[in-house]
């Protein structure tokens, strides 16, 4: 019996290690890597849209030509770390990192392999230049600023006109991101010059949201902003419910959020975020070079509004924004 185990153990173990083994390279077929920081459906869209720019410009792992080695760390930073050292062992020829924390990730980690960043700010939010005022030089891809922020969130007063009260908008911020941070520091100053209230309250972690979210609410907030950052991402369904279960409105700034069950955005599209990243990159494999290559600013924002969302709360949108439903 004991042998039997170990026969048995042996064979598993065997089919481990086969299942880790490096993809075997072929001579003159690129090797990308691509992690994602955490599962998310919104986020997904960005690596989508990535793929199809590597493959508009001939490179398709269909076609054969190139191998593609795709990660998720599922939010565990332990996870993250092996997974961008796993990459430089490979000296896979490129990485493509998604979301903020991701990209740190990368960057810190290695000088040398070529990084394009998407779903994530521009390398001054994110902390990432030199004494010399540059970003890393291994580092390019699509940025964003938080400049669209301020759109997004005036169309809160817009939409949103309490009787015989100051308007009250809730948010909730990762205060470990710095992305998350400066977007809640940028909201706090516009809320005060336009006369808004803004009842905002930090959490480190997406586990954290439902009990952050209701404690919010119960703040007698008449509409709540879901700020671009991380945490939001993954725990939005929770947050969307329990606004919906107050009649809360929920508005943000991203389009895959709107589609998702916000009311409305103005803010990036991510298959197009990944696309602009991911033509970078397959510039990068066609000349092997990284000259006049730099982070971008994102150029694909949209504005829109769910259908579903907008007729809840008895919102009407003019035809400059795109409609948007479950599954959109």
């Amino acid at each position: 019996m004991l042998r039997k185990c170990c026969i048995l153990l042996t064979i598993f173990l065997s089919g481990l290690i086969i299942a880790c083994q490096s993809p075997r390279k072929q001579e003159g077929v690129p090797v990308v890597g691509f992690v994602e920081a955490f599962e998310d459906a919104t986020i997904a869209q960005a690596r989508l849209g990535f793929m199809d720019a590597l493959a508009d410009s001939g490179y398709s792992e269909a076609d054969g030509t190139v191998t593609i080695i795709h990660r998720n760390a599922q939010g565990d930073a332990a996870t993250l770390n092996q997974i961008i050292s796993y990459f430089n062992s490979e000296e896979v020829d490129l990485i493509g990192t998604s979301t903020t924390l991701a990209t740190i990730a990368a960057v810190q980690r290695g000088k040398d392999i070529p990084i394009f960043q998407t779903v994530t700010a521009m390398p001054t939010v994110l902390g990432l230049l030199a004494a010399d005022g540059d970003a890393p030089d291994n580092l390019f891809g699509t940025g964003e600023n938080l400049d669209y922020i301020d759109t997004s969130f005036t169309l809160i007063a817009e939409m949103v006109k309490p009787k015989g009260k100051q308007l009250t908008v809730g948010m909730i911020y990762n205060q470990s991101e710095p992305q998350s941070l400066e977007a809640y520091e940028r909201i706090a100053l516009l809320a005060d010059s336009i006369g808004v209230q803004l009842v905002a309250l930090p959490l480190n972690s997406s586990a954290e949201a439902q009990l952050v979210v209701r404690t919010l609410l119960n703040k007698d907030i008449d509409a709540f902003f879901a700020n671009p950052d991380n945490t939001v991402f993954a725990a939005f369904e929770t947050i969307l419910k329990n606004c919906n279960d107050k009649g809360v409105p929920v508005f943000t700034s991203e389009s895959g959020l709107v589609a998702r069950g916000a009311v409305a955005a103005f803010g990036a599209d991510i298959y197009q975020w990944g696309y602009q990243s991911g033509a970078q990159a397959a510039r990068y494999l066609t000349v092997g070079s990284t000259d006049g290559l730099q982070v971008e600013m994102l150029h694909v924002r949209r504005r829109v509004y769910n259908t579903e969302a907008a007729q809840r709360f008895g919102f009407e949108f003019p035809d400059t924004f795109a409609q948007l439903g479950a599954g959109n």
